[in-house]
């Protein structure tokens, strides 16, 4: 990988002539480059080094200018990734309170115990309840609450041995607060739905960023006769040693980067937009229980409405097969059944559901996971995967392992870029980047596709797409002043 800033490998800038024409040819490694010829070499007609020579200086400068302009947002996102990896901990010392209880035989009926709650939380609207599913954990009790934000929740969590109620918080879905605060810190900035273009923007270019350098150092056939040297940073001092570590951590951390970009878009505000789209058009959409019910049973809770009752829902599921930790949804009206779903989001994951007749307490719809389309399969192992849920503990450290390698390369690109810096009497300017101009020694063949290429990836990713555009034609607009101004 040969770049000034990525989040993968980096390498010198080219020079006009070869590697040894007063100048060493830079160490082995993804982020140390070598260039087998200068920008200004001919090109060839059809494939060859003389090709690969064209192209390399095109990508060094999208790959600089990627990495300068986007490094500090995947920065953020890096570190904020980090800190919310640590959120299953937290949560455990900051609620034990009201996550834990003391194990004792037996335990109250459900129903009961969501009577207790709901006087803990007397304007609120019963939303779902999620039984304790360890003698040792406590039901929570989401209730929906005017004045909250979109998507929160006053949640009550009860003793379910005694019924009493332990305490209350504010939840987003099933996180506690320390998690929501520091999951919208990663998303959002805290910022509202603004706040998402800056980690859509992060993820958009995570994968250009990676793959740009892996296609860089691949094409150097020196990269495959030093292997060792990529893979192990080299000892020593200067800019070279600061490019093989940069190099080293780029290939070690290039596909769990990957895997972030590609999981991160899917639900980001504009390209999540997209993909859902191309999910539904290839059937691959997550699908959701019928609990639409074929007789208009009355509400639950109406004057001489029969209801099976939530401790009926549960023991339905439970004769269907359903397991583990389970969220129940009353029904929202007349005609509508209880929903009952695992919640289980570990490695194997049960998200099997059923919808249970209110009236009947019988099972009216089963959705079991197995049946998920395989694009829905995906979609939910890799975002719980991101979220650091899917293998538990050792899920966590890769994530922290790979924030942390993130941190590194963008820290290390923009030294290397900073030492490229003009000094003794050179004057105290920018160092400068690639040569411009490479596009213009691309064969027509390749420009045209390429060129049509980012056109429908900046359409579906317009946070690719837009600042793409901004970079060219801020660079034309730079280049057009210096021509005029040699000109003069």
């Amino acid at each position: 990988m040969t770049s000034e800033l990525g989040v993968t490998a980096q390498a010198p800038p080219p020079t006009t002539g070869p590697p040894d024409a007063g100048r060493a040819p830079a160490p082995g490694g993804p982020a140390s480059g070598c260039a087998d010829a200068g920008p200004d070499a001919p090109v060839p007609e059809r494939g060859g080094p003389g090709f690969w020579q064209a192209v390399r200086p095109l990508l060094l400068r999208l790959h600089f200018y990627a990495g300068v302009c986007v490094g500090p947002f995947l920065l953020v996102a890096a570190v904020t990734g980090l800190a919310y990896t640590t959120t299953p901990q937290l949560e455990q010392v900051l609620y034990r309170h009201e996550l834990t209880v003391s194990p004792v035989p037996g335990s109250r009926p459900v129903a009961e115990q969501v009577r207790a709650a709901a006087r803990a939380v007397p304007h609120g609207t019963l939303q779902s309840v999620e039984p304790a599913a360890t003698p040792t954990a406590s039901t929570r009790v989401a209730f929906g609450v005017p004045g909250l934000p979109d998507g929160y929740s006053t949640t009550a969590f009860v003793d379910p041995h005694t019924g009493k109620v332990l305490g209350t918080l504010r939840t987003y879905g099933d996180w506690l607060p320390v998690r929501a605060w520091l999951d919208s810190l990663h998303r959002t900035l805290h910022l509202g739905e603004f706040g998402r273009n800056y980690s859509e923007l992060a993820a958009s270019w995570l994968w250009v960023e990676v793959l740009g350098g892996l296609v860089l150092w691949i094409g150097s056939p020196r990269r495959a006769r030093r292997l060792r040297r990529t893979l192990l940073p080299r000892p020593g001092a200067g800019r070279g040693r600061t490019a093989s570590w940069h190099g080293a951590l780029g290939l070690w951390v290039a596909a769990g980067l990957l895997g972030l970009s590609a999981t991160g878009l899917t639900w980001s505000l504009h390209a999540g937009t997209s993909i859902g789209k191309i999910q539904d058009a290839l059937h691959g959409s997550t699908p959701s229980v019928a609990t639409a019910l074929p007789h208009r049973a009355p509400s639950p809770g109406a004057p001489g409405a029969r209801d099976a009752g939530l401790d009926g829902a549960l023991a339905a599921a439970h004769r269907a097969g359903l397991s583990g930790p389970l969220v129940v949804t009353p029904p929202g009206g007349p005609g509508v059944a209880y929903e009952v779903k695992e919640n289980k989001r570990s490695w194997p994951e049960a998200q099997d559901s059923v919808a249970v007749d209110p009236v009947t307490g019988r099972v009216t719809a089963h959705l079991r996971f197995a049946d998920y389309p395989v694009l829905a399969k995906l979609t939910r192992w890799g975002i719980d995967a991101h979220m650091g849920l899917l293998f538990g503990l050792a899920n966590q450290i890769a994530l922290a392992l790979l924030a942390l390698g993130l941190i590194a390369m963008v820290l290390l690109g923009y030294r290397m870029w900073w030492r490229r810096r003009p000094t003794r009497g050179e004057g105290r300017r920018l160092p400068r980047p690639p040569a411009r101009g490479a596009w213009r020694r691309l064969p027509g063949r390749v420009l045209a596709p390429a060129a049509v290429a980012l056109c429908v990836l900046g359409y579906y990713l317009p946070l690719f797409g837009i600042p793409l555009a901004v970079f060219l034609v801020a660079d034309a607009a730079v280049g057009a002043v210096r021509r005029r101004r040699a000109a003069l």
